[in-house]
């Protein structure tokens, strides 16, 4: 098979995934919820039913209603309190990546959020670090190796990401990777964060900053010229600053710097047409922005809210834009060349399981 015919859905389960926007409590299986939430005593839940809960969350964040989306947040953040509830969460994300063919991962999470009942930050990180451990253990049992790490979000509305930093450079021979700051844009510039991320700088600290998702083009200026930011959490916004009135699309100043420096963009299509980035997969900027050749990512965001996978995400791209096997192939080497790894390993995984990966299923 060539490698640029269509793959199948059988064939996109089995190709080799990276994934860089992957949020932890925006990830929990319905059943592990209602497990939890028994156990805690917590009642708030709409349904005891995993099937319907799934389904709860999906359309509370199709709806359109900023108060629904942020209350789905309110349940996993939760059952996620507990030190042991903490570890069957990451654990159980890094099986259903590894499951979904997923073989490098980022994963992020704000630590801050899950210290209402006593636990230090350090408690949820170490405990985050166990459950992928044990998770990647439990995969490659099961036949799929799969390496996944941690970012570290602190939150653009509170004060605490000096602090989420400093964990960063503690934790990163530990499995932390990299930092990044979420929460809501609009009112809460990266530039607001700036000492921070002086000093990530200062501590050769990797980072990525959400931006040009909600916001547009001066989020995505200052976490780039402002901030330093490697990788833009979404980017997707980037589409501003391409004129498509002319025979040929001219890019402004900025969508031209950031695609010469090859700046990665996390993008997550399925869970921009819920916040209303487009109206349709096939509307999508990514479509466009990969065939100007700009170093696109293909990412989850949120997997429980999105009901979405990594599959799901490049069956939907193959379906909208007609991607083959060589554009697929293509985004996960992007990927792979942007993670925060050290680059030798970056290297390893992109000749040892990606290439070799792909060639297997194209030549069967």
């Amino acid at each position: 098979m060539a490698m640029n015919s269509l793959p199948t859905a059988d064939q996109i389960k089995r190709i080799p995934k990276v994934l860089l926007h992957d949020h932890l409590d925006g990830g929990l299986r319905p059943q592990t919820i209602i497990d939890i939430a028994a156990e805690i005593g917590y009642t708030a839940l709409p349904t005891q039913n995993a099937e319907e809960l799934a389904t709860w969350f999906r359309e509370s964040c199709d709806s359109g209603s900023l108060v629904r989306y942020l209350e789905t947040f309110s349940h996993t953040i939760a059952v996620m309190q507990r030190r042991k509830d903490i570890i069957r969460v990451a654990r159980e994300c890094a099986l259903d990546l590894a499951r979904d063919g997923v073989v490098y991962a980022e994963v992020r999470g704000a630590p801050e959020l899950f210290t209402e009942n006593g636990l230090s930050m350090d408690d949820v990180i170490e405990a985050t670090l166990e459950g992928y451990k044990q998770g990647m253990a439990e995969a490659k049992a099961e036949g799929h190796e799969i390496a996944v790490y941690s970012l570290l979000c602190g939150m653009r509305q509170n004060k605490r990401s000096q602090e989420v930093a400093e964990l960063v450079v503690k934790y990163r021979h530990k499995g932390v990777v990299g930092f990044d700051i979420a929460g809501p844009e609009d009112g809460f510039p990266p530039s607001d964060q700036k000492e921070t991320f002086d000093y990530l700088r200062k501590e050769d600290a990797h980072f990525t900053i959400h931006a040009g998702e909600a916001y547009g083009l001066p989020s995505i200026w200052e976490a780039i010229q402002l901030c330093g930011a490697e990788r833009l959490g979404h980017g997707v916004r980037i589409i501003d600053d391409i004129d498509f009135s002319w025979p040929e699309p001219k890019l402004g100043q900025l969508a031209s710097y950031v695609r010469d420096r090859r700046i990665p963009l996390e993008l997550c299509p399925t869970s921009n047409l819920q916040t209303g980035a487009a109206k349709s997969y096939a509307e999508h900027p990514i479509g466009l922005l990969a065939k100007l050749r700009f170093r696109i990512t293909l990412n989850t965001d949120n997997r429980l809210m999105s009901q979405t996978s990594m599959s799901f995400e490049m069956s939907e791209a193959v379906k909208a834009f007609g991607w083959d096997f060589t554009e697929l192939q293509r985004v996960t080497i992007n990927a792979m060349k942007s993670a925060f790894i050290p680059y030798p390993e970056r290297l390893k995984i992109i000749e040892s399981v990606i290439k070799p990966g792909y060639q297997k299923i194209t030549s069967e």
